[in-house]
């Protein structure tokens, strides 16, 4: 476990969905978070006391986490500087790009000459097999998205926490870096071999007896020319009996990649389960999540009406409104 509690690193970022980690884990996990760090360029703010390195420390954070993502997963040289002055302050360093904190000689060198800890949190496991794609034993629910970054994660810890209210058993399965923050453990899809993806899933998500749920989180989307390889390992490996599609309206094209339109929600729901029948041939679509956080609340709830008028099945915002339809419509019976 990565010592808490967390000063959240927000640097120059002035892309929301950019600092979707530190927010996540202000969102989720608050009474581990002392505050923000942020420059005077950074437009955003998570609602936290805004602190120096030196008074996060001061104020007792044990570890800067640096909850920013970018193209690449790479960092630059004010990232560097900044995670040497909190080492320098006696915290640790976390974070989730995919260059690593331990392979910047720097970092590596004076951590372990202050006996503090670099977590690099997009190692996947070294023991992974190929997935086979057999039947196993479990309930598993996977959500999937028309896009990145449009509320998967939101919607699987919604999900989780609505089942276990009812009484059921429910784990939830983080398969990125903010997932495996806000858990504490998990296995970030996007950094295994592609060969092992499907294999992961099924070792992330194992036979279970227990009638309960594996509610795993997805990544990326079918229709996202850069990621659509890891969204369809985690089909395959989920081989789950129950899909939530997750979308943000409004998206003006998929991240990172303009001029191309997201999918209408009818055709990705129909691809998603296509392809998950690979494995899991009886699998069903139970709910849609709408991040509706740029709408107000009657044009949020009549959205919503209306996208289960067109897909006939229940549609929501997981924080706006809660989940409890989707919850009703995974028990409801079925043909």
């Amino acid at each position: 476990m990565i010592p808490g509690p967390y000063l959240l690193y927000l640097g120059h970022s002035a892309d929301p969905i950019g600092i979707k980690t530190s927010r996540g884990l202000a969102t989720f996990r608050p009474d581990d978070c002392v505050g923000e760090f942020r420059y005077d360029d950074c437009p955003l703010t998570l609602g936290l006391k805004r602190l120096t390195i030196a008074e996060g420390a001061s104020a007792g954070s044990r570890t800067l986490v640096l909850g920013i993502a970018n193209s690449g997963g790479t960092m630059g040289a004010d990232l560097i500087a900044d995670a040497v002055a909190a080492l320098e302050a006696g915290m640790n360093v976390a974070a989730g790009l995919h260059q690593r904190l331990r392979d910047v000689p720097r970092l590596v060198a004076l951590a372990r000459e202050r006996g503090l800890s670099l977590f690099d949190v997009r190692d996947p496991p070294a023991d992974l097999m190929v997935g086979t794609g057999y039947p196993r034993a479990g309930r598993r629910l996977l959500t999937v998205g028309t896009d990145c970054s449009v509320g998967k994660m939101y919607a699987t810890l919604a999900l989780t926490t609505a089942l276990r209210a009812r009484g059921i058993a429910a784990d939830f399965r983080a398969t990125g870096q903010t997932g495996i923050l806000i858990a504490g453990g998990g296995i970030p899809v996007d950094a295994v071999v592609a060969d092992f993806i499907s294999g992961a899933i099924e070792q992330l998500a194992p036979a279970r007896a227990d009638d309960g749920w594996d509610v795993i989180e997805g990544q990326g989307s079918l229709f996202h020319p850069s990621f659509a390889g890891v969204s369809t390992g985690l089909l395959h490996g989920a081989q789950a009996e129950a899909i939530v599609l997750c979308h943000e309206p409004g998206r003006a094209h998929m991240r990172g990649l303009p001029g191309r339109t997201l999918p209408e929600l009818a055709e990705c729901l129909a691809m998603n389960l296509q392809v998950a029948r690979l494995t899991s041939p009886s699998v069903r679509a139970v709910g849609v999540c709408l991040n509706t956080s740029a709408l107000d609340a009657v044009a949020a709830r009549a959205l919503c009406e209306r996208t289960e008028d067109v897909l006939g099945l229940p549609c929501t915002d997981p924080i706006a409104f809660g989940v409890e339809s989707i919850i009703d419509a995974l028990y409801a019976p079925h043909a």
